[in-house]
């Protein structure tokens, strides 16, 4: 077997294609526990296939340039625009894009720089404190940090989540929810028909 017989691939636009199919067949309605379970089900494959460059990374398989690169080409496809007719199935779409912002740059930063040194509730709480101050960067960075303690292995307790006001922080923080879950269960989520 050849190197190049040993490409592993994570993720495909095909892949994420067929969720967002199966989103477009469905009656999203996010007070619904199918279609909670879908969307969950969409961000946490997301999650898998970062979880997996990680891996990859961890074990030698793969250098640092290739995890970036391909984390990289995860988030593109992933973070691209949705057309849909349906403005509530964007609108939900978005809702999972943005969780997985900081799933990315964490998957990125974890690569690139290590683990952070802090505590995962520590930087949530700073991130809280930063949107509440509307420095929306910093929160960001604050919850990428988080990311990277939470791929290291340190627990996100999910108590935490539920405490945070509704909004872009509690949105990320749901990301590294899915990642943590990723993390400790990578086995792919089944495309149900």
């Amino acid at each position: 077997m050849t190197d190049d017989d040993a490409v592993e691939t994570f993720y495909t636009d095909e892949r994420w294609q067929n969720w967002l199919d199966r989103l477009a067949e469905e009656e999203l309605d996010p007070e619904n526990e199918d279609s909670a379970r879908l969307l969950l089900n969409l961000q946490d494959d997301a999650a898998i296939a970062v979880v997996k460059v990680l891996a990859a990374f961890d074990d030698d398989r793969i250098g640092e340039e290739r995890a970036v690169e391909e984390v990289r080409d995860i988030r593109e496809i992933v973070l691209a625009d949705v057309e849909f007719d349906d403005e509530d199935k964007v609108m939900l779409i978005d809702g999972v894009q943005t969780s997985l912002v900081p799933v990315f740059y964490a998957a990125e930063e974890y690569v690139v720089g290590g683990v952070v040194d802090g505590d995962v509730s520590e930087f949530v709480r700073a991130a809280a404190e930063a949107e509440e101050g509307d420095d929306l960067d910093a929160a960001l960075g604050y919850v990428v940090q988080a990311g990277t303690r939470v791929i290291d292995g340190e627990a996100l307790d999910i108590e935490l989540v539920e405490d945070l006001e509704y909004g872009l922080v509690s949105e990320w923080v749901n990301g590294l929810d899915s990642l943590q879950s990723a993390i400790e269960d990578p086995e792919v989520v089944e495309e149900e028909d």
